[in-house]
């Protein structure tokens, strides 16, 4: 069984912005096409609807349908917001990661993946055996049941 989801988190409303509804918005997702306008994003409160974004700083000024004044935009401070899963077979979705065997191209066992650590090179796959295998080694992806890597001589040494 795979921990397929529908949607996924691909950010948090941080604080309001300004006077007239807009908020900060930190994208988790490097997909930025997320906040374009018109696209609908899922939150606990309900839908929103991205009428406006733009890039400011590490973060986005963000304008949604149903976020008229500060006052408004306050209440929404620290709502998660998800976004349906896009389906391209070229990415290695995290929740795909958790519970999965590693081996190696030899097919010996490397451990379990517990967990994935953000890193600016490439995040890495923490296993139980506690060594970390970059995702940039990963040559194929069975979703939660097995990765297999092509991981360089001495990774697990």
């Amino acid at each position: 069984m795979t921990n397929e989801r529908a949607t996924l988190e691909v950010g948090r409303i941080v604080k309001a912005h300004g006077l007239r509804g807009q908020v900060q918005v930190d994208l988790w997702s490097d997909r930025v096409e997320r906040l374009a306008p018109g696209v609908t994003l899922t939150s606990e409160r309900g839908p929103l609807v991205v009428t406006y974004a733009a890039a400011h700083q590490a973060r986005f000024i963000v304008s949604f349908d149903r976020i008229n004044s500060r006052e408004e935009a306050d209440r929404w401070r620290g709502v998660v917001l998800s976004a349906p899963r896009i389906h391209d077979e070229s990415v290695i979705w995290i929740d795909q990661l958790y519970g999965a065997q590693v081996v190696d191209r030899q097919g010996v066992l490397r451990g379990v993946v517990v967990d994935v650590e953000a890193n600016p090179a490439s995040d890495l796959m923490v296993l139980d055996s506690g060594a970390l295998v970059p995702l940039t080694f990963v040559v194929t992806l069975e979703a939660n049941s097995r990765v297999e890597i092509d991981a360089p001589e001495g990774l697990f040494e």
